[in-house]
């Protein structure tokens, strides 16, 4: 059994973690300002379910592959930026139009998730993450050790849904915000072009 002050002292790092400004929390942020708090939590749902493949990977040892193998993590990480540099390209395409509600009709839920699990699952830096981080808190004589990070887990997911869906709501102010201006939308998508942009080369660059 985990001991409960082991628990509440890996919420406080996952409730760090959450907030600390990075890939996952930035894109919720932009996609919410710019197609309003729904698609924000979307993209979250679609986040949170590829930290249950991170989870899964880690707990039964799969992701070490990817701390081992330079092959394996420059692949994903390569398909990770381009899918960014897709995000970016519509991004930049889009002016004024993205953010009116016929656009946002044109944004069916089912492509939002998929943007943030496509996000969180081809970032190999989440893999390598959870590796790091998991088992620092799993304890072998408190049981076994894939249980146990299976749980730490789990725990970190709920923890990162209910931050992100509070950034995605708060973000959604932006977003009405900015369909009262033109010209504030065309510089939003303009910007969240850039940081996707960003965020392709960070990929591209980052090292194992």
């Amino acid at each position: 059994m985990i001991p409960i002050e082991t628990l509440l002292m890996f919420l406080a790092a996952s409730v760090a973690l959450s907030f600390a400004p990075g890939p996952d929390n930035i894109f919720v942020l932009t996609q919410s300002a710019l197609n309003g708090r729904k698609a924000g939590i979307l993209v979250t749902l679609g986040l949170c379910t590829g930290l249950f493949v991170h989870t899964a990977a880690v707990s039964f040892g799969v992701a070490v592959i990817f701390q081992t193998s330079a092959l394996a993590f420059n692949i994903l990480k390569i398909v990770g930026a381009v899918y960014l540099l897709y995000l970016a390209f519509q991004a930049f395409r889009a002016g004024a139009a993205g953010l009116d509600a016929k656009s946002n009709t044109q944004l069916p839920w089912r492509q939002l998730y998929s943007r943030g699990i496509i996000m969180n699952i081809t970032n190999p830096k989440v893999a390598i993450f959870f590796l790091a981080f998991l088992p620092q808190f799993a304890d072998p004589d408190k049981g076994s050790v894939t249980l146990q990070m299976v749980i730490f887990g789990g725990v970190f997911i709920v923890t990162a849904l209910v931050i992100f869906s509070l950034i995605a709501w708060f973000a959604g102010y932006l977003g009405e915000w900015l369909k009262g201006s033109t010209k504030a939308q065309v510089v939003m998508n303009r910007i969240a072009g850039t940081v996707f942009s960003a965020l392709a080369l960070r990929l591209v660059l980052s090292e194992r």
